[in-house]
């Protein structure tokens, strides 16, 4: 990573990182590491365990202060909403982050920078790294400014294979189906193109790392594209 590159996202993020170790760690994909003979540099993976746990505390507690009078139940909901993989690669894509990402060239080559998987990672690496090199206090702020942002767009998200077949049986507009129509990469990096369709009219498109993450972008599409909205 270039020493412009750090500086770009630093500012992005409203970050001054004391360790530029931590975000070039908090940045390298393990295909990159794998690749190196000498001067290995550490990946992700280890980190973005970390930033898991950071960001998971930081989103209960966000949802415990902000919504005094939901149950249990419906602040799981809320939360799995806001930090599952999709949304966190919306937060990534906002960030333009896979452009700072270090990869191999096999992972270069299917596509890694683009892939909801490995980027929503990065994200959850970037917050382990903020932690270990300042306190939670900042994580927090990242959290909060980046990832517990625009709720209702990533709970629609979440939530819009279920809102979709929801509208279209109360409104008796006919039967929805999900039609996979092609699949691409290698086996441990596939990804998947689906059409919701609607009898025989294709409503929306998605694509996804599995079958499931395919039809739920291709219902959200639908949603956004024909105003399917309770």
């Amino acid at each position: 990573m270039q020493t412009h590159d750090i500086k770009s996202l630093q500012g992005k993020i409203g970050y001054t990182f004391q360790n530029i170790a931590l975000l070039k760690q908090a940045l390298t994909h393990s295909s990159y590491s794998n690749e190196q003979k000498i001067n290995k540099l550490p990946h992700y993976e280890r980190i973005e365990f970390l930033g898991d746990a950071v960001l998971e505390l930081v989103s209960s507690e966000y949802f415990y202060h902000h919504y005094p009078d939901m149950p249990e139940g419906s602040m799981t909901k809320k939360r799995a909403s806001a930090v599952c993989e999709q949304a966190l690669a919306i937060t990534a894509r906002q960030l333009e982050l896979g452009q700072y990402m270090l990869f191999g060239k096999g992972e270069e080559a299917t596509g890694g920078r683009n892939r909801d998987s490995i980027i929503a990672d990065a994200v959850e690496a970037l917050i382990g790294a903020i932690y270990l090199d300042s306190n939670l206090d900042e994580a927090r702020k990242f959290i909060h400014h980046f990832v517990l942002n625009d709720l209702e767009t990533k709970e629609l998200f979440y939530d819009a294979k279920s809102i979709l077949q929801e509208y279209v049986q109360n409104h008796k507009l006919g039967t929805l189906l999900y039609e996979l129509t092609d699949e691409k990469g290698p086996e441990h990096a596939k990804e998947f193109y689906v059409n919701a369709m609607l009898d025989d009219v294709c409503i929306g498109t998605g694509e996804g790392h599995n079958k499931k993450a395919a039809e739920q972008a291709a219902a959200y599409d639908a949603i956004l594209r024909n105003h399917y909205r309770m």
